[in-house]
């Protein structure tokens, strides 16, 4: 685990200790940032970008304190300060990478599986990351969704019983209020053909205030509620983080994470071997290693899929499986997601088959006849 947060996370006065503080003191502005960060010139000018124009400045006190105030490759700071790569674009790069557009089968509702289907509650977040793959439309003043507004969606999902499972995402679902969120779900659990619901946050990582026991009871009665959350190097899993997701695991809800693959701030295997035993320690299962999606201005963030796989090639028998996620890429377009893996397989003959260990040793499987 990596050393801990410069600020206490609970100040003698009790308002950051809420999460609604939090969110109302969030630094949304380059002076704000100014006075919190030395910012490099790079910096500067990717805040003074975003501030005038694409994805929006937003950074929760508790997690600015986790960033270091004079390093600008800090691995925090890296995923939650603009920088003046944003402006640059890479061959490849996509407003809308994951297809999500073409893929809409109702107002907020996407759906490229058979059997699942996205649904866009909210376009805010408690932190906007630099590399957002719904950079396109998070921040841009709609905030929650009513119910007026989902109800097409709804409409959809309850016409279509093919549909299984539900991802409630946004922006972030557990930004909004418990009275927001709750109706939403009670809405999808009424809907007996979904046998799972998915709540894709990051507030773990970047607003862990938020896990209350009021929001946990409240949920409570609406499972199977998976969590699918986004922790992505050591230095998030702090005390706070992992207290949320005690209360997570401890409330019934099974916690996922998917961790992104980001130049300088993951891309080895020593940081996510640490990431990986630190979340299974908190009962949080290393799900998804993802390739970063190619959202326009994210090149510099990006590593190549050779990488990736050097890399899980690494964590292969270093670490317990149930630490180890698959590493996937979500191709462009929306034509779904890819699970990748080193080449294992040496050789086939009839009958035969030639097997690369993680030891470096090759092992004969024969077929049975």
């Amino acid at each position: 685990m990596e050393a801990q947060p410069r600020l206490p996370l609970l100040p003698a006065d009790p308002d950051p200790a809420d999460w609604r503080w939090q969110i109302r003191h969030a630094i949304t502005s380059v002076d704000a940032l100014e006075r919190a960060l030395r910012l490099s010139p790079e910096e500067r000018a990717g805040a003074l970008r975003a501030q005038e124009r694409g994805l929006p400045i937003s950074i929760t006190p508790y997690y600015l304190s986790l960033c270091d105030p004079d390093d600008p490759r800090c691995p925090v700071r890296l995923q939650c300060v603009p920088r003046g790569e944003e402006s640059e674009e890479t061959p490849g790069d996509l407003d809308d990478p994951l297809g999500e557009v073409a893929h809409e089968v109702a107002p907020e509702l996407v759906q490229r599986y058979p059997d699942r289907a996205l649904l866009l509650v909210t376009d805010r977040c408690a932190v906007y990351c630099r590399f957002c793959t719904r950079s396109r439309m998070v921040g841009d003043g709609g905030g929650p969704r009513s119910l007026d507004r989902l109800d097409e969606a709804f409409r959809y999902l309850e016409r279509h019983p093919e549909i299984r499972d539900v991802i409630v995402s946004g922006g972030d679902p557990l930004a909004m209020s418990t009275g927001r969120l709750v109706p939403i779900l009670e809405r999808l659990r009424g809907m007996d053909h979904l046998d799972t619901i998915r709540l894709a946050t990051r507030v773990p990582v970047t607003l862990p205030q938020r896990i209350t026991h009021e929001l946990i009871e409240a949920l409570r009665p609406l499972h199977p509620l998976w969590v699918m959350t986004h922790f992505n190097h050591p230095k998030e899993l702090t005390p706070a983080a992992l207290e949320a997701c005690r209360r997570l695991a401890d409330g019934g809800f099974p916690v996922m994470n998917q961790t992104v693959l980001l130049r300088g701030i993951n891309d080895d295997a020593g940081t996510l071997e640490r990431l990986f035993r630190g979340l299974i320690r908190a009962r949080v299962r290393p799900y998804y290693l993802l390739q970063a999606d190619p959202v326009k201005g994210t090149g510099h963030l990006r590593t190549s899929i050779a990488e990736g796989l050097r890399i899980l090639e690494a964590l292969q028998g270093r670490v317990t499986g149930i630490a180890l996620p698959k590493y996937i890429v979500d191709t462009p377009g929306g034509m779904g997601k890819v699970p990748i893996l080193p080449e294992y397989i040496v050789a086939r003959r009839p009958g035969e088959t030639d097997l690369r260990t993680y030891r470096g040793v090759t092992v004969t499987y024969r077929d049975p006849r």
